[in-house]
């Protein structure tokens, strides 16, 4: 007996539609299952871990934090992954555009005006695409899979920031602790209600970068390239569409909104350059891309449904002693739910028994 996948010739609308939610239900009932087998009470487990981060004013602000990154980060995958190019190396993008985008502030401590943000959030794109042109460059020109490219390239970025921090650009006055010197108030992020939380204008820039990308998919000749080199690269050729400015690209743009989301991150929330930025943003946001359903709109909406996995297992951890772990088993069973639902969909499942015939030649 084996198991075959064989194309529906018409997809359900309506699952379509809803496979998302589903996923998220089914994720709940996995979580359900698992906290009973930790020996954790299940309901409390889930209302600690979905619906208490969302009863505070301070909470929220926080869930606005982690989520920022996420979306993103998210807005550029989605059109990586729409075009058939697999960025996996955002984590690393979104490291370097933190580095670049500190430069202002550690190397020239005493550039302070209106233009340092607006040069510190530049330099993070500029970095972050920078990174990302790199698996581009080597698919295209020596044919290589820029899953492993993109993928090795996080340890580079990682490595490289952790001698930073703890060395040329280690704070002299810093107690011999890993980090640069704090950065000064025009080189950080506003609050965005300083009174009410600490949230910052990082999640202002999401929003309006998953709004200019999706008017870009939408109603733009660039977005339509990159839904039919995507969905069928000897169309695109075709329409004399080149797959190899789209690697580009899509790597450009997924790898500069990531650098954007590093820098955002490192002078919203962090205030410094830290040996760590990032408790995995880049990898969380693959999730946030295929929960939005690729859609930059849908990214924003997912991004905060990531979010919540963060300060849940935040929270699970503080009061009910589990480990930090769980988040990533929550969001790796999300994006599990969320293929499978979509693979079936699209797909269904036909058992096939006896021996496949053999034809001679």
């Amino acid at each position: 007996m084996r198991i075959e996948l064989v194309k529906r010739p018409q997809q359900s609308a309506l699952f379509s539609a809803v496979s998302p939610l589903l996923a998220l239900a089914l994720t709940v009932i996995a979580g359900f299952i698992i906290f009973s087998f930790l020996g954790k009470p299940p309901l409390e487990a889930l209302y600690i871990y979905f619906i208490e981060p969302l009863s505070e004013t301070w909470q929220l602000h926080e869930l606005a934090i982690k989520a920022a990154p996420l979306i993103m980060i998210a807005v550029g995958l989605s059109v990586c992954y729409a075009s058939n190019n697999w960025n996996i190396g955002a984590e690393g993008q979104f490291i370097i555009g933190g580095i670049t985008g500190s430069l202002i502030p550690i190397l020239m401590p005493d550039f302070q005006n209106a233009l340092t943000l607006p040069l510190m959030l530049l330099f993070g794109f500029i970095g972050g695409a920078a990174m990302g042109a790199i698996p581009a460059l080597l698919k295209t020109k020596f044919n290589t899979n820029e899953i492993l490219t993109s993928l090795m390239l996080v340890y580079v970025a990682q490595l490289f920031l952790d001698w930073l921090a703890r060395g040329v650009f280690r704070d002299p006055n810093g107690n011999n602790f890993p980090g640069s010197i704090r950065f000064p108030s025009a080189a950080r992020l506003p609050e965005i209600m300083p009174s009410q939380g600490g949230a910052h204008l990082g999640i202002v820039l999401a929003i309006i970068a998953a709004v200019i990308v999706w008017v870009m998919m939408k109603y733009l000749l660039r977005g339509f390239e990159v839904k039919v080199l995507g969905g069928s690269p000897r169309a695109g050729r075709f329409a004399g569409f080149s797959s190899t400015r789209m690697v580009f690209f899509a790597f450009i743009l997924s790898g500069g909104l990531a650098g954007l989301a590093g820098i955002s991150e490192v002078s919203g929330a962090i205030g410094q350059l830290r040996e760590t930025i990032s408790p995995g943003y880049g990898f969380a946001a693959i999730i946030v891309a295929f929960l939005g359903r690729l859609n930059p709109l849908g990214a924003i909406a997912a991004g905060f449904v990531l979010a919540l996995t963060y300060l849940g297992g935040e929270g699970a951890q503080m009061s009910l002693g589990i480990s930090d772990k769980v988040a990533r088993v929550f969001q790796g069973l999300l994006l599990f739910f969320v293929l499978g639902c979509d693979t079936l969909i699209h797909y269904r499942v036909r058992l096939v028994f006896g021996d496949p015939v053999k034809v001679s030649g």
